[in-house]
């Protein structure tokens, strides 16, 4: 019990510091925003502190799994760094944040080309921004981007090669999966493998759709702020890191799909006298 109080309160005071982040390194920041910024932190702490302290999860989807979640959580923060690391660097130079704006402008220039998604993000902005808000959005958006790739990139080694979740011992599908139910709607297989390749393929899809639906939406509200750094910074990743969760959702559960295919296969040859392979 204790260890699982202390994981679960760690775990909480990771997420407020992320949640905190920009508010603590972004200059001239108001004091209304950081209160709200800290109160969300709070709420956040507060969910994950219940969610890891329950013995039934309710929300919070591979709490068992490691290190699904940690990844996800890492790459964020690194992100969220970067970017605020960038924005810090006009009012506060230097050689952390002067390296950080180069990686970014990097990233920036190189994932800008016709028809990607930093370019979709880019056209968004309205056509009175100037050059250096320009350039700016265009960081944020290779450097959220690039992180949200090579995120993938590991889970997939980490599916591929290291054979997770099998080494990590039994998978717990009802307590992994809280909000996929295994008694509703017939054969489990059939479904994880539908609905991983659906995770899949709307993660896929939703860096293009996010900033053509911005974009057409515009005309008719108040577009975000863009140019602002802390609604930039959560802007971008929540653009780029929610289609990679469901990505990396789909993988993991075509890839339970399958460890339960396997599973199912042993059986029957066990059940027919077979030697299994």
């Amino acid at each position: 019990m204790l260890t699982q109080f202390i994981s679960a309160i760690t775990r909480a005071v990771l997420v407020a510091f992320l949640v905190a982040l920009p508010a603590l390194l972004v200059p001239n920041v108001s004091a209304d925003s950081s209160q709200v910024m800290m109160l969300i932190a709070l709420f956040g702490a507060l969910l994950v502190f219940i969610e890891y302290y329950a013995t039934y999860p309710s929300i919070i989807e591979f709490r068992n799994a490691p290190p699904f979640n940690r990844l996800r959580y890492v790459a964020v923060l690194l992100t969220v760094f970067v970017i605020a690391s960038v924005a810090s660097n006009a009012s506060d130079p230097n050689s952390l944040n002067g390296l950080l704006k180069s990686v970014a402008a990097l990233a920036g220039n190189m994932l800008d080309f016709p028809y990607s998604p930093v370019r979709l993000v880019v056209v968004t902005l309205p056509a009175e921004t100037n050059i250096a808000s320009v350039g700016f959005v265009r960081m944020a958006a290779g450097t959220a981007y690039l992180f949200s790739l090579i995120s993938l990139l590991v889970f997939y080694f980490m599916v591929r090669v290291l054979d997770w979740p099998a080494r990590n011992g039994a998978f717990n599908v009802w307590v992994n999966l809280p909000l996929f139910d295994p008694t509703v709607g017939g054969d489990v297989l059939p479904r994880l493998t539908r609905d991983g390749r659906l995770n899949i393929a709307l993660g896929l899809m939703m860096p293009f759709l996010f900033p053509a639906f911005f974009k057409a939406i515009s005309d008719i509200a108040n577009p975000l702020q863009l140019t602002n750094p802390q609604t930039l910074i959560w802007t971008v990743a929540i653009w780029a890191f929610f289609p990679a969760g469901l990505v990396m959702r789909g993988i993991a559960m075509t890839r339970i799909a399958s460890m339960i295919d396997e599973n199912r296969k042993r059986a029957y040859a066990v059940a027919q006298g077979l030697q299994p392979v």
